[in-house]
């Protein structure tokens, strides 16, 4: 990507998302420290329920922040009331990880797509909202022949596209995208990535990109960052974190990556060990401790920061602390 602004688009401070149940809380976001620049694109990794969607979510305000801040070209938009916000939603779209139950299956591609532009008034007639839907059905790739076509008789690569577009619809200048590939076979996968870095080139789009995938995440990912239980443990550029990995946990990740190369087959991975601790109510300290290799005494009962090891690389590990 050339010509990126590094003024930031989003700046998320201290964003805390709990939820509450019977007197028991579970700590889905805590604490979350991260900054966009316009143009680029964050990649979210890390296991399931590590609180990746959860993050994006609150980030969008699509759930109420528990605590923090979430700044939208530095306004605070966890502070604005829901009329207000109506505003921002314009700005700030979401790309949903399954095509199919994000889609109303009763309405057209061209329904679906034209429903934003109605809805925000982005149109002055039924004339240019037809002209507007296929012009944004041709720019990501779906057929005019499709503009009266149902989510049921497309496959999950054209449903996916709908939903693009859909975002697409009120020009947003930020998009997360919920793993938009996942549910995608992995041919089609390479054209969705594709699609959205041309987009992204092409009308200066900024990205918060969540995935499983880590080969998908370093081929779209400006930087990433890796999340367990909640917590940020690691983050850096993209090329910087897979050529030197220091929190353990991003290790294991990474040495899990299969290498389609015979000569590494004997290639030792780095298993994890143990299972997933409770999210509810956890003790202060390093969540990865229990299942960590290295884990000292001092691992637990305090908060561990985020420390700078590198430029613009940050790990949360004791081993980093000088």
């Amino acid at each position: 990507m050339n010509n990126i602004e590094q003024t930031p688009l989003i700046e998320v401070k201290n964003l805390k998302k709990y939820f509450t149940k019977k007197g028991s809380t579970l700590h889905a976001v805590d604490d979350i420290n991260l900054t966009i620049a316009k143009g680029t694109t964050l990649g979210v990794v890390g296991e399931s329920g590590c609180g990746k969607s959860t993050l994006g979510r609150t980030i969008l305000r699509l759930l109420k922040p528990t605590d923090g801040q979430v700044l939208f070209e530095g306004q605070d938009i966890t502070k604005v009331s829901e009329s207000q916000m109506r505003k921002y939603r314009q700005s700030m779209q979401i790309i949903f990880q399954d095509p199919y139950s994000s889609l109303n299956p009763r309405k057209s591609v061209a329904d679906i797509i034209a429903t934003p532009l109605i809805v925000n008034h982005m149109c002055k007639g039924k004339v240019e909202v037809q002209k507007r839907v296929k012009e944004l059905m041709d720019t990501v790739g779906l057929a005019s022949r499709l503009y009266n076509a149902y989510p049921h008789e497309l496959d999950g690569g054209r449903r996916q596209r709908i939903c693009i577009a859909r975002a697409l619809a009120i020009n947003p200048k930020f998009i997360v995208c919920d793993e938009p590939v996942s549910a995608l076979d992995v041919s089609i996968q390479a054209q969705i990535l594709n699609l959205l870095m041309d987009l992204q080139e092409e009308m200066g789009l900024t990205y918060m990109f969540i995935t499983h995938d880590l080969s998908v995440v370093k081929h779209i990912s400006t930087e990433i960052m890796v999340m367990y239980m909640g917590h940020c443990v690691e983050k850096a550029p993209a090329k910087e974190l897979f050529e030197n990995p220091q929190h353990p946990y991003t290790k294991a990740l990474l040495s899990s990556i299969p290498i389609p190369d015979i000569s590494m087959r004997n290639k030792k991975i780095q298993a994890i060990r143990g299972e997933v601790t409770s999210p509810i109510n956890p003790v202060p300290g390093c969540r990865f401790a229990p299942r960590c290799d290295f884990c000292r005494e001092d691992c637990v009962g305090s908060t561990i920061p985020l420390t700078e090891v590198s430029e613009n690389h940050f790990v949360s590990c004791r081993m980093m602390e000088k």
